[in-house]
């Protein structure tokens, strides 16, 4: 990771500091996802099982996984693993149930009466990402609150493993979920064919989880069509910031960062800290962590893009993590919940030591699936809500439409739109009905 001095930048320096991977303005990638998605809408099913042997290299005979594979999963998983997952549902729930919207009903004026009533979407896509890991944790993210909003047909995809399965996690955590609709197909097809449909898979009304630089710009694409799905939120290669002082172990720092960093190539990763030999440290730091990782090559080709910024003040830290917008955002300093109020854009927050970012990942119980690529100035996370419409309700009296009606009807003169006016003044001219 490359170690900036923040005061030693100019306003276009810091610019490039703070800059993401530009993988997803790739016009090559743009090109790519736009041939497959016309594939799909043309081919259907023959164009999913084209593209899965032309990306994964596995023959498909079905889409559709049976049921009873996800309950053979289950059934198959050690004690201790089912005993997490089960963990973790039960604090995705307790955070995500009271998020459940009620029925709003005003007065607005004598006789004017408004509401707003929720309704569950009827169809939600969920995407699962399984290209270098199978992400147990968002099939849990995405499913759950579906699930506890009320929508009836949740849609499972994800792409096979190398050998032409779904990951036994995965199913396990479709099955207990509740999910029975589960298909092996990923990346920007399955993208498509939750848009557009196909003979095995039927279309839905909003498209939910992250994925690369293909799935990303799939689903913005989608959306962009006429008739096209919803989507949740820009979601493409995963990111943190941690904002550590002198105080912050440099341990823990470097594996919140790591934790990041082994997620995908072209995830990034920062910190903002507050001295030249808390960066030294923490580099060290991240180089021993490294040495028996994993998914080392993964975390070391991230790490490319990362930086480590070194400013005067923890007001400029906030400045900075503001500016980025940061999906996942860790304060490791003194007092750490004082930040919480100056923290305008970030996906989710993680305050203190104790807390590290894989909490919330899996278990804690907030929602990990995040706006990334700084789409948190705008963008909230996956929250129950994200799986619920709202409809508008109006009713009024007599007495409701002779007080209202002539501001309506001044205001449909303004406008010059005389059908509006006399839908009101005919009304008036009625005696009681």
């Amino acid at each position: 990771m490359r170690i900036v001095n923040w005061s030693d930048c100019d306003k276009g320096e810091r610019a490039n500091v703070l800059a993401r991977p530009e993988i997803l303005s790739d016009a090559k990638i743009l090109r790519n996802v736009d041939n497959i998605l016309g594939m799909v809408r043309d081919s259907g099913d023959a164009a999913l099982l084209d593209l899965t042997l032309k990306f994964d290299g596995i023959v498909l005979s079905s889409l559709r996984v049976p049921i009873s594979e996800s309950e053979a999963a289950w059934s198959g998983l050690d004690l201790l693993d089912q005993q997490a997952m089960q963990t973790a549902k039960t604090n995705i729930e307790a955070f995500h149930l009271p998020q459940k919207p009620k029925p709003l009903n005003v007065e607005t004026m004598p006789g004017v009466v408004c509401r707003r009533e929720p309704r569950a979407l009827d169809s939600a896509g969920l995407y699962v990402p399984a290209g270098t890991a199978p992400l147990v944790s968002t099939l849990m993210m995405l499913a759950i609150p579906a699930k506890l909003a009320g929508v009836p047909r949740c849609v499972v995809t994800t792409p096979p493993g190398k050998d032409g399965k779904i990951d036994k996690h995965v199913l396990a955590a479709a099955h207990l979920c509740g999910v029975d609709e589960v298909y092996c197909v990923g990346g920007a097809q399955a993208i498509a064919a939750l848009a557009f449909g196909t003979e095995s898979i039927a279309k839905v009304a909003k498209i939910f989880g992250p994925g690369n630089a293909y799935v990303s710009t799939a689903k913005a694409r989608v959306a962009q069509m006429a008739g096209g799905p919803a989507i949740d939120l820009p979601a493409g290669p995963s990111e943190a910031m941690v904002l550590a002082d002198d105080q912050a172990d440099p341990v823990f720092v470097a594996s919140d960062l790591l934790s990041q960093a082994e997620h995908d190539t072209m995830a990034q990763v920062v910190c903002v800290c507050r001295s030249q030999k808390f960066a030294q440290c923490l580099t060290d730091e991240i180089n021993n962590q490294l040495t028996d990782l994993p998914r080392r090559n993964i975390a070391e080709a991230s790490l490319e893009n990362g930086r480590i910024i070194v400013v005067n003040d923890r007001n400029t830290m906030i400045e900075i993590a503001n500016t980025y917008a940061a999906e996942h955002l860790i304060v490791q300093i003194d007092k750490p919940e004082s930040a919480v109020p100056h923290i305008q854009n970030a996906g989710s927050v993680f305050l203190g030591p104790w807390t590290p970012e894989s909490v919330g990942d899996y278990a804690s119980g907030t929602n990990h699936t995040l706006p990334t690529n700084g789409a948190a100035r705008a963008y909230s996370g996956v929250v129950l809500e994200s799986f619920i419409k709202y409809i508008s309700v109006q009713q009024l009296s007599r007495a409701g439409l002779e007080a209202l009606g002539p501001s309506v009807e001044r205001l449909a003169n303004m406008e010059g739109l005389e059908a509006h006016r006399r839908a009101v003044s005919l009304r008036l001219e009625r005696g009681e009905q």
